[in-house]
This record gives structure tokens, sequence and C-alpha cells, in this order.
């Protein structure tokens, strides 16, 4: 008697079946940050041989990239994406702040979201991220943070700094700007970590132990959406601070801890800063009198930040600076200093961050030549590209390897001092 030949062939296209699903799961994710990260088709700015010269002394630094979120190894050059470890020693980075990502709503646009179809759930769970990632935005910031520890760990030249003291000497063995320790091995990349959007603490302020332990220094309050903190620039309230983000927010100070306030209400804002007794940065940002975008704090509110010592630092994509290219980039800088001051701008690339760039991060010299061109001086290039950013966090980092909260707590408001 003959047998059926189905069971044999369905046993056959099951097969093929799974090899088709771990294929797909193996392209997925560079597919889809391939669509999300991208670089813009237009013609890059030139750079002549006095701007190369000038960008190899800069100390460069940058406040926001979310390179940690992609199924990347940092480690490997990639043809894809914005930032990885070898395109930023080629760019001349000095410090580079990664920033991990753990919430984002499906439907994230800049004027009005809920927290509906959690869009790092699915990625998590296409780049195969530990199970506890999948429910817990807490774990996926601790995952993104040992990803970068653990390629320290295995030798990668980085070097993940907690506090100012570990900075001022880091920057002491680098020696000049652009130069290696010893005229040895390259100088390591120096990187610290922050947060965007302090919902990870999944309600608990006690979870910030968890984030600071992990080595996370600076804390945006929202991102895309409100949260149990306040409200976010494109949520659905747009109120202020909470009972519990105020909590949070004294929390993060009295750690020495750095507040975030890109993606924060203006209400949130402004009771920021009543409450703040340190500056607060926004990290990734345009200015609404350069690039009048729903992406984009008042200049009123702005100017605030600035006086009260805070950092302006600026994005490279459209809706920050509204022409995404060299030219556009550097009006908002001309812009921001000429309005907040100089000491008060500098680079928040948001390279990673599924928006579409100029560049990636090696067209940085780009902006170098471009602002000569413009005529800013040398002095306004080596502020803007590192040097406000490395006297920041040199001043505002924790003071000490050991900070506690009692060591580096400061009840003398804003005001008082700025």
């Amino acid at each position: 008697m003959r047998t059926s030949p189905w069971p044999r062939r369905l046993l056959w296209l099951a097969l093929l079946l799974l090899l088709f699903l771990f294929g797909l799961a193996a392209v997925l994710p560079r597919l889809v940050e391939q669509g999300q990260n991208r670089v813009l088709a237009v013609e890059p700015a030139a750079v002549d041989a006095a701007s190369r010269e000038l960008h190899a002394r800069l100390r460069i630094a940058d406040w926001h990239a979310d390179s940690l979120l992609w199924d990347r190894d940092l480690r490997q050059r990639a043809d894809y994406g914005h930032v990885d470890l070898p395109r930023l020693r080629e760019a001349g980075v000095t410090l580079q702040v990664f920033t991990a990502v753990t919430q984002s709503p499906a439907g994230q646009n800049y004027e009005r979201n809920t927290l509906e179809g959690d869009r790092i759930r699915l990625l998590a769970l296409a780049q195969r991220w530990p199970r506890a990632t999948w429910d817990s935005p807490l774990e996926r910031a601790l995952h993104q943070a040992r990803r970068l520890q653990g390629w320290i760990d295995a030798g990668a030249a980085v070097r993940l700094l907690r506090d100012a003291p570990a900075l001022r000497a880091a920057l002491a063995e680098r020696g000049t700007p652009g130069g290696e320790p010893g005229g040895e091995a390259p100088a390591p990349l120096l990187a610290v970590l922050g947060i965007e959007g302090m919902h990870a603490l999944e309600g608990e302020l006690a979870a910030l132990d968890a984030l600071w332990a992990a080595g996370y220094r600076i804390f945006g309050l929202q991102h895309f959406f409100d949260n149990r903190l306040g409200g976010s620039l494109h949520g659905q309230q747009q109120g202020g601070l909470s009972d519990f983000g105020r909590e949070v927010v004294q929390a993060i100070e009295a750690r020495g801890g750095i507040v975030d306030v890109a993606h924060s209400s203006a209400a949130v804002v402004e009771d920021v800063l009543a409450l703040a007794r340190r500056p607060v940065v926004v990290s990734h940002t345009g200015v609404a009198g350069a690039c009048d975008s729903p992406r984009n704090l008042p200049d009123a509110l702005m100017a605030r930040i600035a006086a009260a010592g805070g950092l302006i630092a600026i994005g490279y994509w459209d809706a920050a600076v509204c022409e995404a290219s060299a030219a556009g980039i550097v009006a908002s800088l001309r812009y921001a200093i000429d309005t907040f001051g100089l000491e008060h701008v500098a680079l928040g690339s948001d390279f990673d961050g599924a928006v579409a760039t100029p560049f990636d991060v090696t067209g940085l010299p780009q902006l170098t030549a471009t602002m000569r061109a413009q005529g800013f001086s040398e002095a306004e290039i080596a502020a803007v590209m590192g040097e406000n950013t490395l006297r920041f966090l040199q001043r505002w980092l924790p003071q000490s390897p050991a900070a506690t909260p009692a060591a580096t707590a400061d009840n003398q408001p804003l005001a008082a001092r700025f």
C-alpha cells in the first residue's frame, strides 16, 4: 500500500517556514534601522584643508545619540545608521552621551501622543533582547547600559564616566585636543549614559538607585508621551510636574545627576526651573526663533534655561532646524549663540534617534567648515563643538566617585547663583 506524500511535504514546508522565520529574524532589525536612521541624499558642505586642520584640534562632545537601542555591535564599523566607535574616532569625537530609549508610541508625532503601541517592545522582541525587557522599561534601560559595559569589558576603547573627577583625569590623559595619551594607543572615547524619559522608573522612586548603579547620570524627564512625572511637549495634557515628578527631580539633583528637559512640556520646564538647584540641559533640540516647529520650546523659556546656567544642544534633523543640512544646523547655532549666549550652546545630534540627518558622525567636519565659512571665530567653533559641554560636565557631574545624596545636595536656589 502506498503512503501519502503529504506528511513528508508538510514536514518540508514546516522546515522551510522555520528557516524563513529565522532568516527574517536575522535581517529584520537591520531593515528596520535602515529605514529609521537615514542619511539624507543632500550635497555635503565643502571641507577645505584649513577646516580639517582646525577640526583635528577640536575637542568634540555631543549630548544625544540613541545608538545603544539598535541591534549593532558598536565596536564594528557599519554602512548604515549614524554612529559606531570607528566612525566616532574618525570624526574626532572626544565625548559622546549615549541615551537609552525605553518606550515610544506607535503614532509618534510632535503634536499629541498617547502611549499606545509600544514600539520599543516590538524592537526588543525583534532584536531578541532578554525576556525581562519585553514588558519593563526599567529592564530595557539596564539592558542598554549592560550592552555598553559589555563592550568595554571586552576591550572596546571606551571609558564610561560616572563623575567629574574621572572626566578631568581622562581629559588630562588625552593631553592636547586630538592628542593620544603618551603617543601610543588611541585615546578612548569618553562616554556618559543618559536616559530618555523617567517612565523607566515604572512609578517607583527606588528604581532610580538601579539606574544610578548602572551608570546613568543624565535624566530626561519625558519622551513622546505624558508620564507619571508630568506632561510631554508632545503629550495629551501639556501639564506641569506632578508631585512624583517633583520627588524625582529632587532625587536626581541630590545625587548630582543632570536633569534633561528635552521633550518636556513648557509647563514642566517652568516647574523644573522653579524647583531646580542645578542647571538643566536640553539635550537635543532646535530653537523656535530659528525654526518655528512644534518640536522646539519657545525662545523665552530657552532664555530662562540659559540664564540659569543651562545648555541648549542643537540637533541635526528637520523638525529641529527646519533645513536638515550643515548650513541649516549652523544657522540655528548662530541664532542660539546670538540670542542666549555663546557659553550656553552645544551639539545634540539625535544621531540614531529614528531621524534623518544630512550626514553620519563622520560628517562633523562639515559643521566646522560651514562655521568657518560663515565667519565664526575659532573660539566660537571650539565652544559649541565641545568645550561648553566638557566645562558643564566637569562642573555638574558628581564631584566625588562615591557621591551620595547627602554629599551632593545643594539647597541654594538657581537664582542665587546665576
